[in-house]
């Protein structure tokens, strides 16, 4: 429980997770019916860029510091639901600012954050938003605790901060329990990238239903001891979101390339 996003706020992995989940949420929004947003490691919400924390790091400047202002025409209309939250932020927005921006009156956002201090921030500026439920628990049992959800429709947010050596494996146990309980729900898994022995045990002991595998990587991943990419597992994604992703992400990985070996993954898993 020592991890602070606010140290990595804005980074490339930000900006990917992130427009991502912008997209389903858009999505998500093309039928009347309500649906519900859970975010399991919500963190603060909105992040100050020129503050202590982004200022010891500086990874913002490497990822939504180098979106160019004129993007091109295709790539512009992709990155336009999360962009549009961006430009209306005081700071750099986190995924439950981006939710919270996206969803309509009619739809639920639940927020939870075990860490105490970022928790606090999080009652802070939600508390009063009727549409915001905030839990401060675990994210493991909040993920059996919340499923299935009441409107039947909905997305998972899952994106740990990966301090413990078996958060993978917690992450594949949890992810069965999850689809028991909600088996047509959208869920993105969001994973590091440093080396890829543990990224492909990970896909390798999966049982998934329809899934895509995305993966961004701002130099090759063979260095363990670094970020050199990340990763989300998109499982009942919209079916839109494959070719979206085989446009936008060669696009970031040329805007976020950090050293030599840069590149993209897009691959569907299960059932084909």
């Amino acid at each position: 429980m020592n991890y602070r996003h606010a140290y990595h706020a804005g980074n490339f992995a930000d900006v990917f997770k992130h427009a991502v989940l912008a997209l389903v949420i858009d999505y998500l929004k093309q039928k009347p019916a309500p649906f519900r947003v859970i975010d399991t490691h919500a963190g603060v919400g909105v992040y100050d860029l020129a503050g202590v924390e982004a200022g010891k790091t500086g990874e913002w400047q490497g990822g939504i510091g180098r979106l160019p202002r004129e993007l091109p025409i295709e790539i512009a209309q992709l990155l336009a639901p999360y962009l549009s939250v961006v430009r209306q932020t005081n700071g750099y927005p986190g995924s439950p600012e981006i939710a919270r921006c996206l969803m309509r009156a009619g739809d639920v956002l639940v927020l939870n954050e075990l860490h105490p201090a970022d928790f606090a921030q999080l009652v802070a500026r939600y508390a009063q938003d009727a549409h915001v439920t905030l839990l401060n628990l675990d994210a493991w049992i909040a993920v059996k605790a919340l499923l299935p959800p009441p409107e039947r429709r909905g997305l998972v947010l899952i994106d740990p901060p990966y301090e413990d050596k078996d958060e993978f494996a917690k992450l594949t146990y949890a992810l069965a329990a999850a689809l028991r309980r909600f088996a047509t729900g959208t869920f993105l898994l969001w994973y590091p990238v440093k080396d890829m022995g543990p990224v492909t045990a990970f896909h390798a002991g999966l049982n998934l239903p329809k899934a895509l595998r995305l993966e961004l990587y701002s130099r090759a991943p063979d260095t363990p001891e670094r970020l050199n990419g990340c990763g989300i597992l998109a499982i009942n994604p919209p079916f839109t979101l494959e070719t979206k992703m085989r446009t936008l992400l060669p696009f970031l990985a040329q805007q976020f390339t950090n050293g030599p070996g840069p590149g993209w993954l897009v691959e569907r898993k299960g059932p084909q």
